[in-house]
C-alpha cells in the first residue's frame, strides 16, 4: 500500500455564505470559491501541488474577519483577505515562511469574546503593531 507524503502546509479558506446584509458577514458571497481557487491556481504554477494543499472550508467562526484564511501546521490567521492578496500571501508566508503582518488577525481576536468585532466596535484588532486600513474596513493592530 502506497501513502501519499503529508502535505508540508495547509491552507483553509472559509467559503461560508450568508444573505447579504447578515451582521456576521460573509466569506464567500458569490458562492464560488474565488479565493480558494486562485490559491490552488498560484500553489500549481509555483510547483507547490502536492507539498501545499488550498481547501475550501466550511464557517471558520471568524465571520466578523471574513473573508478568512488560516495556514497550518503554524496557524497564522488572516483575515479580510482578498483576491489582491493571494500572491503575496503564497510569496511571503507559503514559500518564504515569513507570515503577511498586515492581514494577520491577533491572537486577542481568534475564537475569543473579547474580539473588538464581536462587541461591534468596527475595529479588528491584527497583528504587526500598525494602524492600517485594507478593503476600507479600519482595524488597529496590537503588540
Amino acid at each position: 500500500m502506497r501513502f501519499m507524503p503529508k502535505f508540508e502546509k495547509h491552507i483553509f479558506i472559509c467559503g461560508n455564505q450568508r444573505p447579504a446584509g447578515n451582521p456576521r458577514g460573509c466569506c464567500d458571497p458569490s458562492g464560488q470559491a474565488k479565493l480558494q481557487k486562485l490559491f490552488k491556481q498560484k500553489l500549481a504554477e509555483r510547483g507547490l501541488k502536492g507539498r501545499v494543499r488550498a481547501n475550501q472550508a466550511g464557517c471558520l467562526d471568524q465571520c466578523e474577519h471574513g473573508p478568512n484564511v488560516v495556514v497550518y501546521p503554524a496557524g497564522v490567521w488572516y483575515g479580510y483577505v482578498t483576491e489582491a492578496d493571494v500572491d503575496e500571501i503564497v510569496e511571503s508566508h507559503i514559500i518564504g515562511g515569513k507570515p503577511v503582518q498586515r492581514l494577520m488577525l491577533a491572537d486577542s481576536c481568534v475564537n475569543t469574546a473579547e474580539c473588538e468585532h464581536r462587541k461591534g466596535s468596527g475595529q479588528r484588532a491584527v497583528a504587526g503593531g500598525q494602524q492600517s486600513k485594507h478593503s476600507g474596513v479600519q482595524y488597529v493592530a496590537d503588540n
